[in-house]
């Protein structure tokens, strides 16, 4: 079944409206609803927090500050992240619920819980703060400068960390002796994930355990998180997600509210429900992106890379998530340079507090970045040096395999230049000259991009899985990584029939609940199958090995005289059993692996896209959009060109539209919604046409896979932005709006 475009099972329970979401799941009765309120200020001192009339309101069972938290031990949410920093780490308390100050609007600052929604509404809006409002610094350059307000009395300067990872002599020196240096100022601004359904929560206290059934993507790792908090071991947690709407990355880690709603059903004995307002989300979750570049590529006369530099500054918001501080530096790094050979790159991050809400992983985290710098720095230098964008790329990609890079990964497998010729043939790149002529006559500006990415995916290393068959004929697989919508109920199941040759209907999965998953690393950084199908792999193997024992010793034979097939194992007498038979004999039937595979794969690929633009209004509208792209072996081909689309879709919606927005001077979120964050919509969008090629599958793994969950996202933004430059041709920053380009084309520079 490996490699068969079996169209997704779970879809039938989604379409139809029994997918089962935290919003869904049965209630018992005496179950309390919760609502949170929110700083209304970006920066704010709090003198004091009243709440008896809130307390005395109808339906109130509970109302929780920081005063009864901190009285019940309970600590700061931690950040995980690890970096070897020029100046260390600086990760300041970040209480469940604000203390002596609001850094952020809408962070929590009480939580009533109440019989019905409408009563703790009601009830929070009796709460009286007493705030003395304090300056407010939105923008991280400024955070950074001399007299800015400060944020942390223990990061003097708003400094978070500086980091930095290469050979800055090494770049010293190819920029003395480099014939051309292109600079550029690129700005990658802040986003939110926006996944379709917002944060959500039960806590309660079940079978003695603390338990959290909560729409999260690494229930092991954020209930590490919130036992850490809560001054409670992880084995006294019982975590659990049902079906979840989309995650893109901030659904990866444990939020405020958690630790109030677990701390509310501790104390009461009663189940608490919340579920975030969109609002809510925007405001009070975490935000993505967010790195601002100030970047330089050298080049000899013949138009070769010799050496990058890359000074940034990156939003952390007013505190550290759990992985923020991560994506700008590790992991950018790792994708720094692209699929370029170039000899030495310098990169440097200063992480910078804002009275902002925290940064976290969105979709790629820091591989967008990485690869939207070296691409528009290649566009530039092709325009100065007045060289064909396609054969500057073509000249300077990784040829040679394997290629150690800059920073010491070792890239082993790969058809870079392949991919680009593919992509200008497939999007014919030969006949745009005409299209851009018919553009013209009708008044229009009309512009081709085409660009290469390099993902470099693996995520948390190592991953655990376990196969049990069941006397009905069932099979069981359980697994660490996690869904949240890439189709794991089909492809998984799909792997498992085609490892033991039985009917795929057979095979029921397992995820998402720390007391049945032994461990596991959840989602994220495009993982699942590299990681987790690894696992499975190795499981199948453990699982068949203790099948063929029991055999053998049932019909009386060596493991070695046994033939396995459709389920059974077979002597060449004719007799045999089937797994089944097995399980029923044995009781229980099962295999279980675990790894700590720590290798990286390297899906990459081209992008081409086609705009057109209206210079009266500035309107741009994408024309066509085709990517040629190495996944490795494909396991299902039509599960993987469905995550590339819609990691498209989410790219050129960053290239063309999205952006959160907040105010300069006193940090009020402006786009605090879809009235005023704008997303592509099914009209903004062509056909997207992806093609998967299969011929340089990756060793890193038993199964070739690379992984496709994040490439599209990583891909989409240069190619656009590559076509609009073209288009208006003008240097023009994300997200390239009507009234951007209006002025880029009807205004003098």
């Amino acid at each position: 079944m490996f490699g068969q475009s079996i169209r997704r099972v779970e879809d039938q329970r989604f379409l139809t409206g029994r997918g089962q979401y935290v919003a869904d799941l049965p209630m018992p009765p005496g179950t309390l609803e919760a609502w949170f309120l929110r700083s209304p200020h970006a920066h704010a001192r709090i003198a004091s927090v009243s709440v008896e009339a809130a307390r005395a309101a109808p339906g109130v069972a509970l109302v929780l500050t920081a005063a009864e938290l901190e009285a019940a031990g309970i600590g700061s949410l931690p950040c995980n992240a690890v970096l070897a920093a020029e100046k260390p780490l600086v990760v300041p308390p970040r209480p469940a619920l604000a203390t002596d100050a609001v850094r952020h609007v809408g962070q929590p600052v009480a939580c009533v819980l109440a019989a019905t929604l409408a009563e703790a509404r009601d009830a929070a809006e009796v709460i009286e703060v007493d705030y003395d409002p304090l300056d407010a610094v939105a923008c991280p350059d400024a955070a950074l400068e001399a007299g800015a307000p400060q944020l942390h009395a223990t990061a003097p300067g708003n400094l978070a960390f500086l980091w930095h990872k290469g050979d800055a002599a090494a770049v010293a020196a190819a920029f003395a002796r480099a014939a051309r240096i292109v600079s550029a100022e690129i700005p990658n601004p802040r986003v939110t994930c926006a996944p379709i359904e917002t944060r959500a929560a039960v806590a309660l206290v079940e079978d003695g355990l603390l338990t959290l059934r909560c729409n999260g993507q690494a229930l092991h790792g954020i209930r590490a998180q919130l036992a850490a908090a809560m001054g409670i071991a992880a084995e006294e947690m019982h975590l659990v997600a049902p079906d979840v709407g989309g995650g893109f990355g901030v659904k990866n880690v444990a939020f405020p509210e958690h630790v109030s709603l677990l701390h509310a059903a501790r104390l009461l004995g009663r189940p608490v429900r919340w579920q975030a307002e969109m609002n809510e989300d925007f405001s009070g979750a975490a935000h993505g992106r967010g790195l601002y570049a100030q970047a330089r590529l050298a080049l000899d006369a013949e138009g070769r890379f010799l050496a990058l530099e890359v000074d940034s500054v990156a939003e952390m918001g007013a505190y550290l998530s759990a992985l923020g501080p991560h994506c700008p530096t590790n992991a950018a790094a790792t994708a720094m340079g692209g699929c370029y050979a170039i000899p030495d790159i310098h990169f440097t991050v200063r992480g910078a507090f804002t009275n902002t809400a925290p940064m976290e992983a969105y979709r790629g985290a820091g591989k967008p970045e990485s690869n939207f710098i070296i691409e528009t720095l290649i566009d530039r230098a092709a325009v100065e040096m007045g060289i064909d964008g396609q054969s500057l790329r073509a000249r300077n990609l990784i040829a040679a395999l394997p290629h150690r890079t800059a920073f010491g990964m070792e890239i082993r497998d790969g058809d870079f230049l392949s991919r680009l010729e593919e992509c200008a043939r497939l999007a014919d790149r030969a006949g745009f000259a005409a299209r851009r002529a018919g553009s013209a006559a009708r008044g229009k500006r009309r512009g081709f991009g085409l660009t290469c990415f390099l993902e470099t995916a693996r995520g948390t290393p190592g991953e655990w899985a376990r196969l049990r068959a069941r006397p009905d004929g069932g099979i069981e697989i359980a697994v660490g990584t996690q869904s949240n919508g890439q189709g794991h109920e089909t492809s998984f199941p799909q792997y498992i029939a085609h490892l033991l040759d039985v009917p795929m209907e057979s095979i029921r999965y397992a995820q998402a609940d720390t007391a049945r998953i032994v461990s596991g690393n959840g989602h994220g950084g495009a993982r699942s199958l590299h990681m987790g199908g690894e696992a499975m792999r190795l499981a199948a193997g453990a699982f068949l090995a203790h099948a063929r024992s029991v055999a053998a010793r049932m019909l009386q034979a060596t493991p070695e005289a046994l033939h396995y097939a459709e389920g059974r194992f077979n002597l060449a007498d004719g007799r045999g059993l089937s797994l089944a038979q097995l399980a029923e004999e044995e009781g229980v039937l099962e295999g279980e692996a675990a790894h700590s595979l720590d290798l990286i794969t390297f899906p990459n690929g081209a992008h081409a896209a086609e705009v057109e633009v209206d210079p009266e209004t500035g309107e741009a509208r994408l024309l066509s959009y085709v990517a040629v792209d190495d996944y490795g072996t494909l396991l299902n081909p039509m599960l993987a060109r469905g995550q590339v689309q819609g990691g498209v879709a989410q790219g050129i919606g960053q290239a063309m539209m999205e952006r959160i927005v907040y105010d300069e001077d006193s940090a009020q979120l402006i786009s605090a919604g879809f009235m005023d964050y704008a997303m592509p919509r099914a009209s903004d969008l062509p056909g997207l046409h992806i093609h998967l090629r299969e011929d340089t599958p990756t060793q890193a793994n038993g199964l070739g896979v690379k992984g496709t969950g994040q490439a599209g996202c990583i891909a989409a933004p240069q190619a656009v932005m590559a076509a609009i430059r073209d288009a208006v041709g003008a240097d023009v920053t994300m997200p390239a709006t009507p009234e951007k380009l209006w002025r880029a084309l009807n205004l003098p520079a």
